[in-house]
């Protein structure tokens, strides 16, 4: 699991969950798991998480090489949703009484409540990323949302669901897998999922004026 230091805003090359030129797979076999599902020919202890979920494997040599934006590093998207990080520069997101802030691309056509009950697979942010988010990222530009999220549960993973085949567990598709989910033994995790619940949303103006206060 990578440890990488928060990275200082002014200093920021790339976001903290960016992958790295240098950071390649790492070499993995998957076969059937004698208990069901599952696992790498090589399995070690740290292929796993806490709920026994098989996650994929990748080098850590963030800053080394060029930044592949728009490619998350697995292990780094994990550690800031599991610690309720930065996705940007891996320091702590900005919670208040009306909950942990989030930094969202604007769908806020595709249901009433959005982003009420969304899977989301982006980490949180920090107040200063995400001014810095707006002036930066071409994907927030045709429009961003600022959320105050006041329960965000861990619910699953994304990742490859694999199944038999004739030489060995093939991948047939990617998809959003909840802990209870039978394919969940099947799946090599690539990102963890958190539910956004309680959402409230917030000035985008007003969130950012707050830097100058």
């Amino acid at each position: 699991m990578s440890t990488q230091a928060p990275v200082e805003p002014s200093r920021i090359i790339a976001p903290y969950i960016t992958t790295w030129s240098a950071e390649q797979d790492l070499p993995s076999r998957v076969v059937e798991h004698p208990l069901g599902g599952i696992g790498y020919a090589d399995e070690g202890l740290g292929d796993r998480d806490a709920h026994g979920v098989l996650w994929s494997r990748i080098g850590v040599r963030a800053g080394t090489g060029r930044p592949e934006f728009g490619k998350v590093h697995p292990l780094r998207q994990r550690r800031a949703m599991r610690k309720l990080l930065c996705q940007v520069c891996g320091g702590p997101a900005d919670r208040t009484d009306e909950g942990v802030l989030w930094l969202l691309r604007d769908y806020r056509g595709d249901w009433p409540s959005w982003p009420e009950g969304m899977a989301s697979t982006e980490p949180p942010a920090c107040v200063l990323c995400v001014a810095i988010s707006l002036k930066r990222c071409p994907a927030l530009h045709r429009g961003a949302v600022a959320v105050r999220v006041r329960e965000c549960p861990i619910a699953g993973v994304r990742g490859a669901i694999y199944q038999r085949g004739l030489f060995g567990p093939t991948a047939v598709s990617a998809a959003n897998v909840a802990y209870e989910d039978p394919d969940i033994c099947w799946t090599v995790a690539s990102a963890l999922i958190r539910e956004l619940k309680g959402c409230v949303q917030i000035s985008l103006e007003e969130l950012i004026a707050t830097l100058d206060a």
